[in-house]
Formats: C-alpha cells, structure tokens, sequence
C-alpha cells in the first residue's frame, strides 16, 4: 500500500514497506541436489518509509516524520538509491528537483530485510509520483538487479524464491501472530553462508520436505497452530547449521509460556515465540523477565496478517 500522511502538503510523497521478523520457513523447494533456497517471510508490522518533497525548502519535513531521526541522516541507502535509479530508468522518466528522506524501524543485519523494505519503499515512492499503478513485475525486476531478496513487496505471505526472485505460491493473508523475541549479538552474511546451507539441506533434504508440506496444509487450512508447529520444525533444523545461542533454551520454555511455536530468522539473529492469541501483559511481564535472565532485551510485535 502507497501512502502520504494524513494531512500533510500535497508537495510531500511517500512510500511505506513492512519488514520482517525472519521467516516461518527457509529451506530447498524439492529435496536433493543443488534445490533452489524457498523461504516464507514472516512480516511484522514494523516498517521502512520514503518520502519524497519536488522543490522542497530547507527545514521543511514531512508532518508525521519521525523527530528523533539525525539531521546528517543519510536521506537514501546506496541501494535504495540505485532502486531509485533503475526505476527512472525503466519506466524512462525524469525525477524532478527535490529532496529524499527516510526512516526505518528495521534493525539492520539481523533479519528483519531492513534493506528490501528500504528498496520497496523508495519504488513504492515513486509509483505515487509519477501516479503509475504499482507493478509487482518492475519491483521483482529491480530487487533481481539488486539483491538476494525477502517478499515483502506483497501484502501477503508467500512461498518465494530469493534468489530467482520467483513467487512460487501466494499463502493469503489468513495467519497471524504475537510474537515475543530478542536479537542476539553479530549479523550472518546471506552470500557467505549460501554454500553451506545447500550442503545441509542435502543431508537433511527429507526433514524439510516434510516441514514445508505441514507449513503448506497449516496455510490451506487455515490453522496457525499448524503453521506454528512446522514454523518450530523449520527452526530447529536451521539450528543445526546456523545456531542461535539461546535457541535450546528457549525453545525448552515454550510450553511454559504456552506459546504456540518457536520462530528464527535462518539468516539472522532474531529467535523468538509465536502466539495466536495476544498475551496478557502478566505473560509479557514474565517474558521479559526470562529473556533479561539470558542477557537479551525482549521486544513485542504483530506478525503476519490476521
């Protein structure tokens, strides 16, 4: 969805993108062989904004802009900047004189597609500009130009591709969830591990076509305990090649907590629980207590659609 704040001058232009809180699911879209990597990104509503102001002053800000941002902020990413240029490219149009701005709640490096958002945002931007209809087939275009990348250009969940950029099978926005999580320290290079998460998806290439059939029936149905149960499978196998150093421990309190799954970002840092219901603020108490004791922040957010 394209947005400009509610209010604000018709001079300012903005585009929003929701991030993610890793995936529900990482693995190879069919067993053995070199099986291209499949992901189902789990959005949160956490976001990237862009905006754009043709001829605006100096001083002047968007009305709901953030008050807390840099002044030296950077106002675009390098790659947001060459999605920018791609774009103008593309569609053969000319930008007119102006100034970039941008925020993001998304943590960088973690795996929560911090820089995906910022590129989705920035074309979203555009499209309002120039009053074009948004197009799922240019941003796929771009992002392949790009980057490796999440879906998070759909408003919806998704079986996709990263690499080929491919969506395999739209899941709907039918699921959703509450979700209690940290970041633990360090970032994971996606392009330096690509090899060895192939090899392990050889060894293991039986457990993960089972993970993601039950992922898959879990969004047919419409069942979120289901999603959970093989989101928790997907996670565990991702410990075995890229462990998160609470991962046993937290994943040894779910019941406990009644938490309906335990959820990872493959190639990040985040680990957390799935609820389908919202917990109580005695459970979020008692939640941030467990995971202060091993030496993480926790951090509440809405993921997915319902």
């Amino acid at each position: 969805m394209l947005t400009t704040p509610v209010g604000a001058p018709a001079r300012w232009v903005s585009g929003v993108c929701q991030g993610t809180l890793g995936e529900l699911f990482q693995g190879p879209l069919r067993p053995g062989g070199d099986a291209d990597i499949a992901i189902v990104s789990f959005p949160v509503d956490r976001h990237s904004w862009v905006y754009f102001s043709p001829d605006a002053g100096p001083g002047d800000e968007p009305p709901d802009a953030p008050p807390h941002v840099p002044p030296d902020t950077p106002p675009l990413g390098s790659k947001a900047a060459t999605a920018a240029r791609l774009f103008l490219e593309h569609f053969g149009r000319t930008l007119p004189p102006g100034r970039w701005s941008s925020h993001s709640d998304l943590h960088v490096g973690v795996g929560m597609a911090s820089s995906t958002a910022d590129i989705v945002a920035t074309l979203r931007c555009l499209f309002r500009l120039f009053s074009l209809p948004y197009d799922t087939g240019a941003v796929l275009r771009v992002l392949s130009a790009i980057e490796r990348a999440d879906s998070v250009f759909l408003d919806e969940f998704a079986l996709y591709l990263s690499g080929r950029h491919r969506v395999v099978r739209r899941l709907g926005t039918g699921i959703g969830f509450h979700t209690a999580f940290v970041m633990e320290p360090g970032t994971v290079d996606t392009a330096a591990v690509t090899p060895v998460l192939r090899r392990h998806y050889r060894r293991c290439a039986t457990e993960y076509e089972r993970c993601l059939t039950d992922l898959l029936k879990g969004f047919a149905s419409g069942d979120p305990a289901a999603v959970a149960r093989a989101t928790t499978f997907s996670s565990v196998l991702s410990q075995e090649v890229l462990p998160k150093h609470t991962f046993e421990t937290v994943l040894a309190h779910r019941e406990e907590f009644g938490a309906d799954g335990v959820f990872v970002a493959h190639t990040g840092s985040l680990v957390g629980y799935l609820f389908s219901g919202r917990p109580a603020p005695s459970l979020k108490g008692e939640l941030s207590a467990f995971f202060r004791s091993l030496g993480h922040q926790c951090s509440f957010a809405q993921g997915g659609y319902a």
